[in-house]
């Protein structure tokens, strides 16, 4: 059959948005070169009620295997025999570090052609046509796929829309694989996700994002939290400011942080660099607060100010809250 794979990672009974993401962009190519869409779950213990919703977001079909979650080579063996017994042209994945081992390591076991830090992906004469940056994101190339072996798709983080596009619950279909030796030689015994903060910045619809214009790590607790505060957002930073020490790595936004797609990004003291704009730059609005006009931001953003941030802060701030309270 010609179709389209995805694998949906879950948690304490939840799915995960770049998951969703893959299985909505793959339900809206499956009708654009008239195949299906179909999914994976794995782990124990995984409910039909679970499993059928991803119904809603476009997969007609959602094959559940009993192997070890949250590990990649597990995942390999069910997604390698669903592809041999089953003939899917395409493997399609939501960013993220699980999805790029997985992904990879199907590729490799399938013989077929890997494309990652995909951001866009369309349908040409009824195939699948990739897209992603190089030479940091100066330039964006088109990658297909030759036939024989199935093409396999990553994401970058958020690059694909979650969607509920589905008119009602999924098949399900149970899956019965034999592990490779190989595949049941690490165990997970703890699983911690660093988040550096309450809220998660990949899924946070606005963003504070502060840069060395900041000053010092104080100016974080006393400029950007309260305005994300103010706002109901999370805070990000700069690989600088993080190699300093005044923000946790797990707020790092760029090409060596994370990506982030917020309806709202308000860059404070960020200069704009190539390396944090490829983590940011998918942002629906962009403003930004820099002294130095000529800053590289204020060339992609929607709204400029230019002017001291540490005057400029603390009264947007409570603007923010006389108009929220």
């Amino acid at each position: 059959m010609s179709g389209i794979l995805t694998y949906v990672l879950h948690y304490e009974g939840e799915f995960n948005k770049n998951s969703l993401g893959a299985v909505s962009e793959a339900a809206r190519l499956a009708g654009e070169i008239g195949a299906e869409a179909h999914a994976v779950v794995v782990g124990e213990n995984v409910s039909d009620d679970l499993a059928k919703s991803l119904g809603r977001y476009g997969a007609t079909k959602v094959w559940r295997a009993t192997a070890p979650e949250g590990l990649a080579q597990p995942v390999v063996d069910v997604m390698a025999k669903l592809v041999q017994e089953n003939g899917y042209d395409y493997l399609l994945f939501g960013g993220g570090l699980l999805g790029f081992e997985i992904g990879a390591g199907a590729a490799a076991r399938l013989g077929g052609g890997v494309t990652m830090e995909v951001t866009e992906v369309q349908a040409k004469d009824g195939k699948l046509v990739a897209q992603r940056p190089i030479l940091q994101d100066s330039a964006v190339v088109e990658v297909g796929y030759r036939e024989g072996a199935p093409a396999v798709i990553i994401g970058r983080l958020n690059a694909f829309e979650v969607t509920e596009s589905g008119s009602g619950d999924a098949e399900i279909a149970d899956v019965d694989v034999e592990l490779s030796p190989w595949s049941t030689k690490a165990k997970m015994r703890t699983r911690g996700e660093q988040r550096g903060a309450d809220v998660n910045i990949e899924d946070a619809d606005l963003l504070v994002g502060g840069g060395r214009g900041l000053g010092k790590a104080e100016g974080f607790q006393e400029l950007a939290e309260p305005l994300a505060t103010a706002l109901g957002g999370a805070v990000a930073a700069t690989r600088a400011v993080v190699d300093a020490g005044w923000y946790p790595y797990a707020a790092q936004i760029g090409q060596t942080g994370k990506t982030v797609a917020p309806k709202l990004y308000l860059a404070l003291g960020i200069s704009g660099a190539i390396q944090h704009k490829v983590g940011m730059q998918s942002s629906e609005n962009i403003v930004a607060i820099n002294k130095d006009q000529n800053a590289p931001i204020f060339e992609f953003a929607d709204l400029g100010v230019v002017g001291d941030l540490h005057k400029i802060v603390p009264k947007l701030t409570e603007a923010i809250k006389a108009r929220k309270g």
